[in-house]
């Protein structure tokens, strides 16, 4: 028999999705789900943006450019000149979706067996793309206990070899909500100066900032103009996840001139999702007020009932839409699996993320959880309820 490539077995699961047959044959059963496991919004898609695909009056569903329209790629431009971003349309790649910006990224800077330095936990899918990249992470891990503070800089340093490429930071970050503050953003981009390093910042939750807290991008930053690369989306901004639409900014001609040669090989990001995309940059900024304040409740919903759970840590949020909570338990895989197969309230069972997979240290994060609260409020109680009450009986 043919044999499966070393790269196709060392790529992970997906967290966030491996659990799924265990959920469809929970429905099966006639339990009700509540799905804390996926960073998939229940708000609506701006109805501007839905418009736009409905009112289409194409005669050919034509190739876009490689890089993505330049009507679009104008209007991205002015929306970060809008968050004081100042970049130009040739500074932009559309991409499918904000993983696909991460794979030219990292397939425009770094070879195999390469280093990027990683804070974690970290969204799990890095691990996939480094793993299909041939890059190694190296991880700077962030404790709970810490609310997830960025590690002293000097932690940085020390990991810093003649294989480190570039650091990469989710900011928002996701899985932990971490807000990074302006002097965080000002020491990583005098590591990245110093040791001639790229800084990616996965910024795909710029909006969603809490308690008074702003959004500081590292493109904000002056001298940073041959060393930040943005990665972004609308899938979060706009809840359109299903749009599978992203873009990859750099002011470095190279890094751009490189990652088109990516973008050329698979042709061009879809047509109508642009077209979607574009309409959406209209969207009113009463839309993002409601959101947040949606947001805002929700995760105080969240960790206020979370706290009242005996044995549970939980770290408050700043941004983005997850908290990392801690079980007195041996093995989330397990009891996440057991919750969906064996555990029920009223017919009624929770979906969570197993947060080892957040990590690429081996055994950290076992005994944690990824929650999205992209649930309405009351549905938020009744899920930690049920977590509440499965913990009471579990057995590792």
């Amino acid at each position: 028999m043919p044999v499966i490539s070393e790269k196709g077995q060392l790529m992970p699961q997906s967290p966030i999705r491996k659990l799924v047959p265990y959920a469809e044959a929970a429905t099966k059963k006639g339990k009700h789900i509540y799905y804390l496991n996926i960073g998939q919004p229940d708000i609506k898609t701006p109805e501007i943006a839905l418009k736009a695909v409905k009112n289409i009056s194409l005669d050919i569903l034509a190739y876009s450019r490689s890089e993505g329209s330049e009507t679009y790629r104008k209007k991205i431009a002015n929306y970060y000149a809008k968050n004081d971003i100042k970049v130009k349309h040739d500074n932009i790649i559309v991409t499918t979706g904000g993983s696909e910006a991460l794979l030219f990224a990292f397939g425009s800077i770094m070879d195999v067996d390469d280093e990027v330095i990683i804070p974690e936990p970290f969204y799990a899918n890095y691990n996939g793309f480094s793993t299909a990249s041939g890059v190694n992470i190296v991880p700077v891990i962030s404790k709970i206990e810490d609310n997830f503070a960025l590690p002293p800089i000097e932690a940085f340093e020390k990991l810093i070899t003649p294989k480190t490429k570039a650091i990469l930071i989710c900011n928002p970050g996701n899985p932990t909500g971490y807000l990074y503050s302006k002097h965080e953003i000002q020491k990583l981009a005098e590591i990245v100066k110093k040791h001639d390093l790229f800084l990616i910042a996965d910024e795909v939750y710029r909006e969603f900032t809490y308690d008074g807290n702003t959004h500081y991008s590292i493109m904000q930053e002056p001298g940073l103009e041959n060393h930040a690369i943005i990665i972004d989306s609308v899938s979060k901004r706009y809840s359109m996840c299903g749009a599978r639409i992203g873009c990859l900014v750099s002011k470095n001609n190279e890094v751009i001139t490189t990652a088109l040669k990516f973008a050329q090989a698979r042709l061009s990001p879809p047509t109508l999702a642009q077209i979607a995309g574009e309409a959406a940059l209209d969207t009113p900024q009463s839309y993002f007020d409601d959101v947040i304040e949606e947001y805002v409740e929700r995760r105080n919903t969240l960790i206020n009932e979370l706290q009242t759970i005996e044995g549970v840590k939980v770290a408050k949020p700043k941004g983005a839409f997850y908290c990392i909570a801690e079980l007195p338990i041996k093995n989330s895989d397990n009891f996440a699996q057991w919750l969906l197969e064996d555990f029920d309230v009223n017919g009624e069972t929770v979906m969570v993320a197993p947060a080892a997979g957040f990590y690429s240290t081996p055994g950290v994060g076992k005994n944690q959880i990824r929650i999205a609260y992209v649930l309405k409020k009351e549905s938020l109680v009744k899920a930690v309820n049920i977590i509440k009450e499965a913990l009471k009986v579990y057995k590792d």
